[in-house]
């Protein structure tokens, strides 16, 4: 099969079903003369014109609030943020219009749109443009999120959100736009909702998503060579929730251990706790653990970058404690 970059992966999904159906267009800061901010639509303004692929002024909500209009209105809108971080000024489209208008207005009209562009930290870019977004809009009814950690992933689930009839946050990581992944040339969709068993295991489930799923697997290989057998996750959806399948191997392993980017307090690693300790309570021989980005900004020295993020070093130790101590 041939291996492609994240990047094509996503441009690849944006091209096939926009040339299926003539109501999507991209819009976005740099998405058509520069061919985008990391080249994820590159060429596509060739191929599509300035009427589909649209440069927008550095106003965020501004022209969020014009695709949420245009979904309302018979179009299928993609809205690319140079990053979830500025992404925020849009928040008041997203949140209080783009998710809420199929029920404020008895299902009347739907709203679909795919909101995209990379979440999270991408080195040492600062406390203003590193934070991880995920559970924030997870916590909005009406609204899907999508997070994937490979090409072959982005692909299937970006066609699949682009397809849907409610908006999506769709939401990449800069630090993955250059990796290479096995995607296969035919079309496929990914279905939204159901995660993937990317590894199976014994002594102690792992679930992740996005680029932390490179933690979990390293963390998983050098748990193997203790003979430790990890499961290991990966989400990709994060609203809706796959408990169904988290909770199947919670049955075979007994432990879980959640490797996610974000601050702590309120993250996705807090709803599955929970949904865990209420569905699947009597199969555990353990707390379940998390391990998290630090409860605070993220600072430019790329020693508290280090400090600041998961690594499987930690993940393996807070793993042998769920192993060896349960209590």
């Amino acid at each position: 099969m041939r291996k492609i970059a994240f990047r094509q992966a996503l441009r690849e999904a944006m091209q096939e079903e926009m040339r299926k159906d003539p109501r999507i267009y991209l819009m976005g800061e740099e998405v058509a003369e520069y061919n985008g901010a990391y080249k994820v639509s590159q060429g596509m303004l060739e191929e599509f014109g300035a009427k589909r692929i649209i440069d927008t002024p550095i106003a965020e909500l501004g022209f969020a609030g014009i695709a949420v209009g245009s979904a309302m209105n018979g179009c299928r809108p993609i809205v690319e943020f140079m990053t979830w971080n500025f992404a925020v000024l849009a928040f008041d489209q997203i949140v209080n219009t783009s998710a809420k208008i199929r029920a404020m207005s008895a299902g009347q009209f739907v709203n679909p749109i795919v909101f995209r562009g990379p979440s999270g930290s991408a080195g040492q870019l600062g406390a203003q443009h590193s934070q991880a977004f995920e559970s924030w809009m997870a916590n909005v009814p009406g609204l899907k999120v999508i997070s994937p950690s490979n090409p072959y992933d982005a692909k299937g689930l970006l066609k699949s959100a682009i397809v849907d009839d409610d908006p999506v946050c769709f939401m990449e990581s800069e630090m993955m736009y250059g990796d290479m992944g096995e995607v296969p040339e035919e079309e496929y969709y990914i279905p939204i909702g159901k995660a993937n068993v990317v590894k199976e295991g014994t002594d102690v489930t792992l679930i992740s998503y996005n680029k932390m799923m490179k933690v979990a697997n390293a963390a998983a290989e050098e748990l193997a060579k203790e003979n430790i057998s990890a499961e290991v996750i990966d989400l990709r959806t994060i609203r809706p929730l796959d408990m169904e399948t988290i909770i199947n191997s919670i049955k075979k392993t007994n432990r879980v251990v959640i490797v996610e980017e974000s601050w702590p307090f309120g993250a996705v690693c807090t709803e599955i706790a929970y949904r865990i300790q209420k569905d699947a309570f009597d199969y555990m021989d353990a707390p379940v653990r998390r391990v998290n980005g630090a409860d605070s900004s993220m600072h430019y020295a790329p020693n508290l970058v280090d400090a600041y993020l998961p690594n499987a070093a930690k993940v393996v130790k807070v793993v042998k404690e769920v192993m060896y101590k349960t209590n």
